[in-house]
């Protein structure tokens, strides 16, 4: 009830994987298992997907098909991440994105991870001039990882990568 009142209705930007993520915010029935807890919907999807959109035990936004697969530690961190997303992609000078084992060989020295998206299996980070965002969710949830994505935002300035609290 309580992710209904807060979240419930809200209409979402598409995210740039997974589909596009949700289309809105709904709660359904939680489902429980005794290995992962309970969890339930989080909401309409965009598309037919192998997975569905799933709030975890702890508030954690995810996929579950076969596998639970917490990609941010909160709702609010999908949120974030969308909204990183679209606002990197309108900033950024240079958009390059990189599959499967390339995403492992990504450097990330010097990179800080952005903590406002509360990354678990997504993760973003921030660099001098770029934002990296790691999406790892479908690969650990199908078990399948040429899935890996990671999407690098080039040539940002302080507006680029911190936006109004720049």
């Amino acid at each position: 009830m309580a992710y209904q009142e807060m979240w419930g209705g809200i209409a979402l930007p598409p995210s740039p994987h997974y589909d596009g993520g949700p289309s809105s915010f709904s709660a359904d029935v939680p489902e429980e298992s005794e290995a992962e807890g309970w969890w339930f919907g989080a909401g309409l999807q965009r598309t037919a997907l192998p997975y569905a959109f799933m709030i975890g035990p702890e508030g954690e936004f995810g996929i579950h098909a076969d596998t639970w697969v917490p990609l941010h530690g909160s709702i609010e961190g999908w949120v974030e991440s969308v909204a990183l997303a679209d606002h990197a992609r309108r900033w950024a000078r240079t958009t390059t994105t990189v599959t499967g084992e390339a995403v492992e060989a990504l450097q990330l020295d010097g990179f800080e991870p952005v903590l406002e998206v509360a990354g678990r299996s997504d993760i973003w980070w921030r660099g001098a001039d770029s934002l990296v965002a790691v999406y790892r969710g479908e690969a650990e949830c199908m078990s399948a990882p040429q899935c890996r994505t990671a999407t690098v935002y080039s040539g940002l300035d302080e507006w680029g990568l911190k936006g109004l609290g720049a």
